[in-house]
């Protein structure tokens, strides 16, 4: 019942919200009679903080037009390759007509992001996705809001995520020949679960696998994330935050954890911290700061627009990561697409490079959970093994901002650039794999419209693709 009552509230309170846009849009405009008011202009800020905190906020769009390459403007193109019930690999296409670049980024190594479904979207990533585009062709999973899946696609497992993984490195592999992966956050431990079911079945694996604060073992100093999902039980997660979605959505019916009950949870890890945030998002509009106001809207735009997660995922998740530590404790089995059950064994990785970072100041996945993978993995040689701490890092920090620029793409870029012993293009892996994923359900859907590069002195790429 509580989705139902909080859609009822939504859709009730939606009139009201409006209402404060356009209060907001006539009290800041000084042409308008209103704006002449004395107080007009403290009157459009305390509006547009109810137009924000009452909105209702949708999946924003990657929006990565172009990235410069060593001064010439590439254009991107997004795309669908594969969509999924659950999910799409999307892949950030460059486009030069500069010959000296395009030669450049037709040799550079393919990269699969696998980004968390852990409440937010995808674009979540877009610093890192942007960044890494630079030097590398770039594909990531998309993940889906389970409301918008109907109940005929089916359930969604754990074991689904970790078939998809190995279906989308299959498929980049497929078109260069082997591929690298980074996985940040949540993603660490199916996708480790994924090549190590592949390296178990003699397939080809990729031939480097970044981990980026992830909880591959919550035992290690365990945070306030951690200690909720280790000291409740799972009963208590399935009788508390897990409800059907109401019937006017596509997938009205299906048991989620739904997004709003996500975000409260966020908001209650650090609430003093947003209520000062919007405050001074109000004193901003007041001494008419733009840019700062509009870096906070652009910050909650994402911060805010959350997915819900289908139930049976999210209860698995929190079953074998966080209670029973499977794959630390080598009992995770994994069911795989024909239906078959496989032990995950990290130990037969030997020839995939491995790299782990975490931030210092990790307050959702803690110090020394994503570096045990390295104590799993010990077939791997030292040699291919490194591991990162960032200093004075959050967890945001170690995928976007400064120190994600500046600190952890340098050593990512490097270590993907030492490990790309470049296969032949355009073959699939040599050990064809005994049990391949089944083919997408759905077609890829038709690509975007081509993204309009920005007129700018530089050279602009438009033409050919790497």
């Amino acid at each position: 019942m509580l989705y139902q009552v909080y859609e009822t509230q939504r859709t009730l309170m939606e009139p009201f919200v409006d209402f404060a846009q356009a209060a907001a849009k006539l009290y800041g405009n000084p042409l308008s009679p209103l704006g002449q008011n004395p107080f007009a202009q403290r009157v459009a800020a305390g509006y547009s903080l109810i137009y924000r905190l009452g909105k209702d906020y949708e999946k924003p769009a990657f929006d990565i037009r172009t990235v410069d390459v060593n001064g010439t403007d590439v254009t991107i193109h997004e795309r669908v390759e594969i969509n999924k019930p659950f999910c799409e690999l999307r892949r950030f296409k460059r486009f030069t007509d500069d010959p000296a670049t395009l030669t450049s980024l037709k040799g550079e190594p393919a990269v699969l992001i696998v980004a968390p479904l852990s409440g937010h979207y995808a674009t979540l990533l877009r610093d890192t996705v942007k960044t890494m585009l630079k030097d590398h062709k770039v594909y990531i999973t998309d993940w889906k809001n389970a409301r918008t899946v109907p109940l005929s696609d089916g359930s969604f497992h754990l074991d689904d995520y970790v078939n998809y993984v190995q279906e989308f490195i299959r498929h980049i592999q497929g078109i260069y020949g082997n591929c690298h992966v980074i996985s940040v956050c949540q993603p660490t431990v199916p996708v480790l679960a994924a090549v190590s079911l592949m390296a178990s079945r003699g397939e080809t694996t990729p031939l480097s696998m970044t981990m980026m604060g992830g909880p591959i073992d919550a035992r290690k100093s365990p945070t306030a994330v951690n200690n909720l999902a280790m000291n409740k039980s799972y009963e208590w997660f399935e009788n508390n935050v897990i409800y059907r979605v109401p019937s006017n959505f596509p997938g009205a019916g299906r048991r989620v954890y739904p997004g709003f009950l996500q975000h409260t949870g966020f908001v209650a890890m650090n609430p003093d911290r947003h209520a000062k945030s919007h405050y001074d998002y109000f004193k901003d509009l007041l001494k008419g700061d733009d840019a700062s106001a509009e870096a906070h809207r652009k910050f909650y735009d994402e911060y805010n627009a959350v997915l819900d997660m289908d139930a049976d995922y999210y209860l698995e998740t929190i079953k074998t990561v966080f209670q029973e530590f499977k794959l630390v404790n080598g009992t995770w089995d994994v069911r795989n697409v024909d239906g078959d059950l496989e032990r995950v064994r990290p130990e037969d990785i030997k020839t995939t490079a491995h790299f782990t970072v975490e931030g210092e100041l990790d307050d959702i996945s803690g110090s020394g959970q994503t570096e045990a993978a390295h104590s799993l993995c010990y077939n791997i040689p030292k040699s291919l093994q490194k591991h990162l701490e960032v200093k004075g890092a959050g967890h945001y920090g170690i995928f976007s901002g400064r120190r994600w620029r500046d600190i952890v793409y340098p050593q990512v870029k490097a270590f993907i650039l030492e490990n790309n012993r470049a296969p032949a293009q355009a073959k699939r892996a040599a050990a064809a794999p005994k049990k391949v994923a089944k083919p997408a359900s759905k077609p890829a859907a038709k690509p975007a419209a081509k993204a309009a590069a920005k007129p700018a002195a530089r050279k602009t790429a438009r033409s050919k693709p790497a």
